[in-house]
């Protein structure tokens, strides 16, 4: 049932909503699958919107227990929190520590083990009614990553492991959350256990700072056992200990002490559309107004980063055709094409 179908008959759909949920009848709709290929190929699974109504109302009585546990350092999908914070957090531990070693998941969402997940969400939840409605959620997604998945295999693992459940759904509201949740021992272990002071995550990809080498190296050791407890495993060559002077990649930029950019790769790749808009305004197949759209988008993109210059060089060449800013009429708009 998609958004409009829904809301012709709003009350109806939520009254019956509310019963199948209070009666235990309700289960997960199918979800519909496309792909994502920036920065790398992403399979995104949506749930239909009777089943996001679900998952919106469920994070709204379960989240504010977690948020009472989680650790500040935690930047994803959480309020007053996000990606530019996360990445100020980590320019402010560049300056204070001379190394960092970075490291990201692999086939993170792809990896959480079914189990695993629900054993740690039993701690904050107590009522069974709740587990019954999260297990059918997680379950209804069991088989969207399967095809994404390599098996990773672990000491004491048998022939069945490769059964186990596993996967969440790239693209719920649910699946970003229970993300959270089951990396949450990760970085309690993370900040009381190894005692690291300076350390955040954004998802999966997380940071540790110190200002010894071989401190960064052991805990690149214990954290890696750790994280096969929960089944997962990191991008291994990549994680390496480095001066914080040599710039941090990070959520699409890369972080110095002193300053940002924009990562090689993410300029390339929003000029590239850009000049893609540029051309389809030139030939009238969008309006300036769209044309602008896509401008003030790829500046609110780049602005987090020190990109003068780099917003001179690519908005330079661009000619609006004449009576458009007029139309316009914003001083703004006249000041981003001069």
């Amino acid at each position: 049932m998609d958004v409009a179908a829904f809301e012709f008959q709003l009350m109806d759909h939520l009254l019956q909503l509310h019963e199948a949920l209070m009666d235990g009848s309700y289960t997960p709709g199918p979800y519909t699958h496309f792909y994502i290929h920036e920065p790398k190929q992403r399979k995104i699974s949506a749930a239909t919107f009777r089943d996001r109504v679900v998952h919106h109302a469920l994070c709204a009585v379960i989240e504010p227990r977690f948020e009472q546990v989680f650790i500040p350092d935690s930047y994803a999908n959480r309020v007053s929190k996000g990606t530019h914070r996360a990445i100020d957090r980590l320019q402010q531990f560049s300056r204070k520590y001379r190394y960092v070693l970075r490291c990201d998941i692999r086939q993170h969402f792809a990896s959480i083990d079914h189990a695993i997940l629900l054993e740690g969400l039993r701690k904050l939840i107590s009522e069974p009614e709740i587990m019954v409605l999260i297990d059918k959620i997680i379950a209804g997604g069991c088989d969207v990553l399967a095809d994404e998945y390599n098996m990773a295999w672990f000491p004491d693992d048998d022939l069945f492991a490769i059964c186990r459940p596993r996967g969440l759904p790239i693209g719920n509201l649910t699946s970003q959350f229970w993300s959270n949740c089951y990396l949450h021992s990760f970085d309690l272990f993370i900040k009381r256990e190894l005692g690291c002071k300076a350390y955040l995550r954004y998802v999966d990809d997380f940071a540790l700072f110190a200002d010894s080498k071989q401190q960064l190296w052991k805990w690149k050791t214990a954290l890696k056992l750790r994280l096969a407890a929960l089944r997962l495993t990191i991008h291994d060559p990549k994680a390496q200990v480095l001066p914080t002077s040599n710039g941090i990649p990070w959520l699409g930029f890369v972080v110095y002490p002193g300053y940002r950019k924009v990562k090689a790769r993410k300029v390339r790749h929003t000029t590239r559309r850009l000049q893609e808009r540029y051309h389809a305004y030139c030939n009238g197949q969008i309006s300036f107004a769209e044309f602008d759209a896509s401008v003030q988008g790829w500046i609110n993109y780049v602005r987090f980063a020190d990109s003068w210059g780099l917003r001179r060089h690519v908005l330079k060449p661009i000619r609006i055709k004449p009576g458009d800013l007029r139309q316009k009429n914003s001083r703004a708009a006249s000041r981003r094409y001069q």
